[in-house]
This record gives C-alpha cells, sequence and structure tokens, in this order.
C-alpha cells in the first residue's frame, strides 16, 4: 500500500466530487476565474446534502486483458530530482533549492552524510499529520513564497504551501511522458480531461503537445495557481479550459450532454470536500467516477488514467475495479505503484526507489 502525501491544502476531494487531496474547495459551478493567490484552505466540515449519484451501468463482455504488476519509475526531470531519503524524510531538489520535507515510507537510513543534509534551503516543520499543517524553516536565509520551475518543457511556479507541497507531484511525470506521447503521435488533436487538476502542470503538457484541454478543479485558488503557471510559460494562447466545480457534478453533466473525450486523467482523493459540501469518500464513490468516465470515453479514446494516495489497499483493488468498469472495451488494463528512485546530489546516481501511489491505466491496446 502505498501512502501519499496531502496536496497543498490537499484534495479534500469533493463530494462524488472533485475536490482535491484533503483539501476544501471554494468553487462555483463551470466558470472560468481570474487569477488568485495559490495557496488551499482547509474549512470546518459542512452540513452534508445527499450524494449527486445515478445506477452504476450493467457492463457485460470479456475483461480487458492486464499487465500486474507495472512499476512506472521516475528519476526526475527538469527541476527537479530526489537526491536522498530515509528516517522519514526525504531530500529533493527543486530548481536552485534543496528542501526536504516527511516522507512516512522512508524506513531505512539515509545514504548521504548528516553534514549534505543539514545544507538545505528549505525543510518543512511542525504537524507533519496527513490533515496537519506545518511551517518551513529556510536554514541559510528567507525565501520567497514562490519560484519558477519547469518540467517536460512546462514552465510552473513552485511555492512552499502549510501542506509541506510545493506544486507539483513529481512522480506523475510518468503519466505525463505516456499522456505528451499520445497526444503528439496521435494524427489529430485530442481531447484531454483532467479531473482533480490541481496547478496545472499536466494541463499545460498536454495542450503544449497539442491537445484540447478541459481542466477541472474545485479550489479557485488551485485554478488561479494553473492559470498563473499558464501566464509564466506565455502560454495564453493554448486551448485549455480552466473549470472550477465539483468534479462529480461536471462529469454528471458532460455525460448528459453527450461530450467525449480522448484520455482522461483523474486523481482523487481519499477524502475530499466539494464547494458546496459535498462528500466524497474514494471507496464509496470511486466506481461511480469510473463508470461515469467510462461513458465519456470517446469511441478512440487513447486512455484513462486513475492514480490513487494515502489508502489502505492493494492496487489489484483498484485494478479490479478498472477491468470491470471497461468490461467490453478490448484492451489492456495495466496496474501497479508509481516510484521515485533516488538520484544522489548530481542527479545521475540511481540509488533507492521510493514508492509515492498506486495506480490502473487502460490503454486500447
Amino acid at each position: 500500500m502505498k501512502q501519499r502525501e496531502r496536496r497543498p491544502g490537499a484534495k479534500v476531494a469533493t463530494g462524488p466530487s472533485g475536490g482535491r487531496r484533503s483539501d476544501v474547495r471554494p468553487a462555483k459551478p463551470e466558470k472560468t476565474v481570474a487569477k488568485t493567490a495559490p495557496a488551499r484552505e482547509q474549512r470546518p466540515p459542512a452540513a452534508v446534502p445527499a450524494a449527486i449519484e445515478r445506477p452504476l451501468t450493467a457492463r457485460h463482455g470479456e475483461r480487458p486483458a492486464e499487465r500486474v504488476p507495472v512499476i512506472l519509475e521516475s528519476t526526475g526531470a527538469g527541476d527537479f530530482h530526489l537526491i536522498d531519503s530515509g528516517n522519514g524524510q526525504k531530500l529533493e531538489q527543486y530548481g536552485p533549492y534543496r528542501i526536504v520535507r516527511p516522507e512516512g515510507q522512508a524506513l531505512w537510513q539515509p545514504s548521504l552524510p548528516a553534514h549534505v543534509w543539514e545544507k538545505v534551503d528549505a525543510a518543512f516543520t511542525g504537524d507533519t499529520d496527513e490533515e496537519g499543517t506545518g511551517r518551513w524553516r529556510f536554514p541559510k536565509e528567507a525565501l520567497g513564497e514562490t519560484w519558477p520551475l519547469n518540467l517536460l518543457g512546462v514552465d510552473f511556479f513552485g511555492r512552499f504551501t502549510s501542506f509541506r507541497h510545493v506544486g507539483v507531484f513529481p512522480e506523475q511525470i510518468v503519466h505525463w511522458s505516456w499522456m505528451k506521447q499520445q497526444v503528439e503521435s496521435a494524427g489529430r488533436p485530442l481531447k484531454v480531461l483532467n479531473l482533480f487538476g490541481y496547478t496545472g502542470v499536466a494541463s499545460l503538457v498536454a495542450a503544449a503537445a497539442g491537445a484540447e484541454v478541459t481542466h477541472v478543479d474545485a479550489s479557485k485558488k488551485a485554478i488561479g495557481w494553473a492559470r498563473d503557471n499558464q501566464a509564466l510559460g506565455r502560454m495564453e494562447k493554448l486551448p485549455i479550459r480552466w473549470i472550477c466545480e465539483d468534479a462529480m457534478k461536471f462529469i454528471l453533466r458532460e455525460e448528459r450532454r453527450g461530450s467525449q473525450y480522448d484520455i482522461i486523467l483523474t486523481d482523487p482523493p481519499k477524502f475530499g470536500r466539494g464547494p458546496n459540501g459535498e462528500v466524497w469518500h474514494l471507496f464509496e464513490h470511486l466506481p461511480l467516477m469510473l463508470d461515469i468516465c467510462r461513458e465519456i470515453l470517446s469511441p478512440k479514446a487513447v486512455g484513462l488514467v486513475l492514480t490513487a494516495y494515502s489508502i489502505r489497499a492493494s492496487f489489484y483493488s483498484i485494478h479490479e475495479l478498472m477491468r470491470e468498469t471497461m468490461r467490453g472495451a478490448g484492451g489492456v488494463v495495466e496496474s501497479g505503484e508509481l516510484v521515485i528512485r533516488e538520484a544522489g546530489l548530481d542527479g545521475k546516481t540511481p540509488g533507492r526507489a521510493l514508492s509515492t501511489s498506486l495506480f490502473s491505466r487502460w490503454v486500447p491496446k
């Protein structure tokens, strides 16, 4: 079971929704919002309205073929690499800054000496609980809240948030690289839906490769951060719809409209709350979410990708769910874990693999 850290305001998902990891989203229905400050907020629990649901579709036919277990490994890219890990922490390079953050799965001892870990630019301190907030310590000098980064040719802002995150989840590089390759080799403009899209790095990668992108997140602040990232890279003319709304409400409406997408990325939280108090529980609502995603996949779809963090489950749980959801669709379901490989101080010296999350991906062949 892979544990994943919470996002900056981690999505506290939304009502079968679209919030982000343990994050509370203030949002308004399908509306492009103006730029806002990026940090996420947490709110006290709200009254819980009845969940928006529909019956699951009865699926027939053979289940897709399977490839398990699949380990998708990243050794870093662009301005990021994992330097070292151990003693419940990880030492990372993000552009010019060397950063220390908590990592519960790093059960071993660090490879590098203590003085390397001490000479960092920023270290997250305080509450490291999944739902907790904390502070950043800057041993050398006070740093600004944001700084520019680049991954897969896309510029974006890193940010020191109170939830120990910096605005990007680099283990997702493997999914983004796959998506970029699919878009560039399709020979036609692909339509990409990025659910729980957070700060928009995946959406910018897809659009830069030539896709028409719909980015959905229930947090105004996350959408504002994503638009700032778009402006940083002078990518304002790329075809991206920024939609601030509960993810489940959005895809239900897209299903009614008959909308279709060629690639769907979905990165739901374990638990979350939507902008209007909607509640999301991964184990309760994931089957319906995937069922709706199946309905809005185009006849020539090239992939449906699910990533799951911080859940007490085997990858087989989401693997078998994906295979059941895609009955009769043919293709292959490949599932397993996302890991990041240590790369040392020089970014080129392979070390241990740090597991980050579970994933399942359906592809047509």
